[in-house]
C-alpha cells in the first residue's frame, strides 16, 4: 500500500502527521500492555541497572511501564520488555540425579 503525499497540502500533511503518531502511540500502547500481562502484581523480577541486576517486586501496572520496588526499597518505573521473572530458588530442595542408592537420614 502506498499513499502520494506529495499533493497534499500544509495542513493535509499535518493531519496526517497527527493521525500518524496517534496511530503509533496507540500500537505502542498495545505492546507494551501485551508485555506487561506477562507479570503479575507481587512477582519477583529483577532488570538490568549501571552494569549490574536489581531484584524487586512488581507493584503496579501503569500505562507503558510497570512500577518496582527494588530489595533496598527503591520504586523504578519500568519498560515491561526489560524485566525477567525471579525464579525462586529457596522454597524447592536441589533436584539430584537417582544413584539408586539410599539416602541417610539425619539425626
Amino acid at each position: 500500500m502506498s499513499i502520494d503525499i506529495d499533493g497534499l497540502s500544509f495542513e493535509e500533511l499535518l493531519e496526517l502527521n497527527q493521525r500518524v503518531v496517534a496511530r503509533l502511540k496507540m500500537l505502542e500502547s498495545m505492546q507494551a500492555h501485551i508485555e506487561m500481562m506477562a507479570f503479575n502484581i507481587g512477582q519477583r523480577v529483577s532488570f538490568e541497572h549501571g552494569g549490574g541486576r536489581l531484584m524487586g517486586t512488581l507493584v503496579k501496572y501503569n500505562r507503558k511501564t510497570v512500577t518496582v520496588v527494588t530489595d533496598n526499597g527503591q520504586r523504578w518505573n519500568i519498560p515491561p520488555h526489560l524485566l525477567a521473572p525471579v525464579k525462586d530458588a529457596g522454597t524447592a530442595e536441589p533436584q539430584q540425579p537417582p544413584t539408586g542408592k539410599k539416602k541417610k537420614r539425619l539425626r
